[in-house]
């Protein structure tokens, strides 16, 4: 099917101006001030956009796609993921991922829910193990995950939290090697995420696995940044070396305001730009609470609808459009190794495209050049919804 968005104000994420935009298929073909002789053409569909915005589909780096939670016992796992609740907020990339539980959350459901996600219409990557070290893999290794079973892009781990094994900087050098040659040989990018709790070791493994091997700062993606005004420091500090970080937007209204102006003023640090910082949702995963005692004494689980709002809040605080839209588009596609792929509005790259308005609401949403999404009516449904 061909589609052309006439009369867009185009951010791809960097401001076009008002252009055209024709996608073939599942691909954007061709972006030019006036694109003309498709209309009237039955196999054509128009969207007369009258200068609403076209941005690039959403990358979320970090989704429990099968549920996470557990810290209560077995009736607070939290349910697993479904298509609209991605879709209808922007998001037409995912990188799932396991966390705190790795026995009753199992790899092989995590690659099963992966290629449904893909299946029912948007693109899902993900991560092999989860919180601990040793890691837990399908094939005996990380590399072999990695290299060898499609949806696999990368391993998690989780440092400085009293749910961690407590890796080290030697650990994650094996983990982050072990990653890489992965990445090289099954070109994906052989990231290594690290769940980042509050523990006193901040991002000392990360900083020793960096200062003694000669593995890329590009390869580890700490995430949760946000949750502390240390971890955020060091953050700086590793962004600073030519690293990245992920930072989540929020479980509820009131923690995502919190968050938006932590990472507003993040990005307003010298030398921190959005190239190098994500915003992930965490989405389907449990949020506990702990008292001082360890003691789990609440539990919440993320949703997806925070990504947008965070957006809409970096922009109320006078961040222009398109550097908060680098969070979810151009970064996250760099740390996929899936530039000018995914996360940009140009030509061969993937047919995600957001319609906002005014006010930047979502309006229609396009998964891979199917229509998600149009004008707040919902076409793209999983199977079972």
């Amino acid at each position: 099917m061909i589609k052309l968005f006439k009369n867009a104000h185009v951010f791809a994420p960097e401001d076009l101006g008002i252009k055209d935009v024709l996608t073939v298929g599942d691909k954007i073909c061709r972006i030019a001030d006036k694109i003309e002789g498709y209309d009237g053409l039955p196999e054509v569909e128009v969207f007369a956009l009258d200068g609403k915005i076209l941005v690039p589909g959403y990358i979320d780096l970090h989704v429990h796609i099968t549920g996470g939670g557990g810290e209560q016992g077995p009736a607070s796992r939290v349910p697993e993921s479904y298509l609209t609740a991605f879709t209808t907020n922007g998001i037409t990339t995912v990188v799932g991922l396991l966390g705190t539980d790795g026995i009753t959350r199992s790899l092989e459901n995590l690659v099963a829910k992966a290629r449904a996600l893909t299946e029912e219409g948007i693109t899902v990557y993900c991560l092999t193990s989860y919180y601990a070290y040793p890691p837990t893999t399908m094939t005996g290794s990380v590399e072999k995950d990695i290299a060898m079973i499609t949806p696999m892009i990368g391993v998690k781990v989780a440092v400085s939290d009293h749910r961690s094994s407590n890796p080290g900087g030697e650990e994650l050098i094996a983990l982050g090697v072990q990653a890489r040659r992965a990445g090289l040989i099954s070109g994906t990018p052989g990231l290594v995420t690290l769940h980042m709790g509050s523990g006193k070791g901040k991002l000392d493994p990360l900083f020793y696995a960096l200062d003694n091997s000669d593995l890329p700062a590009k390869n580890f993606l700490p995430t949760h940044m946000l949750r502390t005004d240390e971890l955020i420091d060091e953050g700086v500090k590793l962004i600073q070396r030519g690293g990245y970080i992920d930072c989540t937007a929020g479980a509820d209204d009131k923690e995502l305001e919190v968050n938006a102006e932590k990472l507003f003023d993040l990005l307003h640090r010298e030398g921190v730009s959005a190239d190098h910082v994500s915003l992930s949702s965490d989405a389907f995963g449990s949020q506990p609470k702990f008292d001082a005692n360890g003691e789990c004494i609440g539990l919440t689980y993320a949703s997806p609808k925070y990504l947008h709002k965070t957006v809409q809040s970096l922009v109320r605080r006078g961040m222009p459009l398109s550097e908060a839209l680098k969070l979810l588009t151009s970064t996250p596609a760099a740390l996929l190794a899936k530039e000018g792929c995914k996360g940009c509005i140009r030509s061969g790259a993937d047919a995600d495209l957001l319609v906002l308005d005014a006010d930047l609401n979502i309006c229609s949403v396009f998964a891979k050049g199917k229509t998600a999404v149009l004008d707040g009516t919902v076409l793209m449904k999983g199977r079972f919804e």
